[in-house]
């Protein structure tokens, strides 16, 4: 027995050595934290985290990280109107509609061009059918604008690069000073995931940003370090 607890502690000891090599190296940080994004990211697949996260009940796809963060973006922000691109179940709306209520103000506005019949009501929440950037759907968005009010974006919708350049094109212009638009899973095409996927949010933000000087990457909102949306928590300061 005495063997097999030297044995033991031999173990011990090496791997805390190992453990302090690999954290002393700066770039090391960031390989750990890409290796836990994919290895939790494709976990999905089997049916796990991001596909099986419910809040109240209703599916929503997304990390648990990123909406702390959301709700901190609402307290701090107070919007009165939430525009949501891409609804799917319609958990992260009802997860928006449910911190409004905490806070004690704000509405969301969600559309998304697939309906489904039983997407979660609620008082604060307005669905809308149809294409983000379809002129129609654009207008029927502005009609909920109120003169005066701080608006927030999530753009979650058709992740393509072109998509979401349109999106961002049209929907920055809401965007109150202070506030946010927020381009979610901007970790797709390699960033760190779905290597496969070609040019989607990432590369569309970066395009914007180079042509647009209202708004900048806030890295704060990164501070748990995984996110779905690297770089994509961007705040109009103009």
């Amino acid at each position: 027995m005495g063997v097999v607890k030297e044995a033991k502690r031999g173990i011990r000891k090496v791997r805390k050595y190992l453990d302090e090599r690999k954290y002393s190296n700066p770039g090391t940080e960031k390989e750990i934290v890409a290796q836990f994004h994919k290895l939790y990211y494709d976990a999905a697949s089997q049916g796990k985290t991001w596909k099986n996260t419910r809040w109240l009940g209703v599916f929503v796809q997304k990390c648990p990280l990123d909406l702390f963060i959301y709700q901190e973006t609402l307290w701090d922000t107070r919007p009165g109107l939430i525009v949501e691109c891409g609804t799917a179940e319609g958990g992260t709306t009802l997860y928006l509609a449910s911190m409004c209520d905490l806070i004690g103000t704000g509405r969301v506005v969600s559309v998304d061009i697939d309906t489904k019949p039983k997407r979660p009501a609620h008082p604060r929440i307005t669905y809308i059918a149809g294409s983000s950037v379809a002129p129609d759907v654009v207008a029927e968005v502005k009609k909920h604008v109120k003169k005066g009010e701080t608006i927030m974006v999530i753009l979650d919708s058709d992740h393509s690069k072109k998509h979401v350049d349109q999106e961002l094109k049209i929907y920055s212009d809401l965007v109150s000073k202070g506030c946010y638009l927020i381009v979610e899973d901007s970790n797709v095409n390699g960033h760190p995931v779905l290597v496969d996927h070609g040019p989607g949010p990432m590369e569309a933000i970066e395009e914007f940003l180079a042509g647009d000087d209202r708004f900048i990457i806030d890295d704060e909102k990164e501070k748990f370090y995984m996110t779905f949306n690297p770089r994509g928590y961007l705040k109009r300061v103009k």
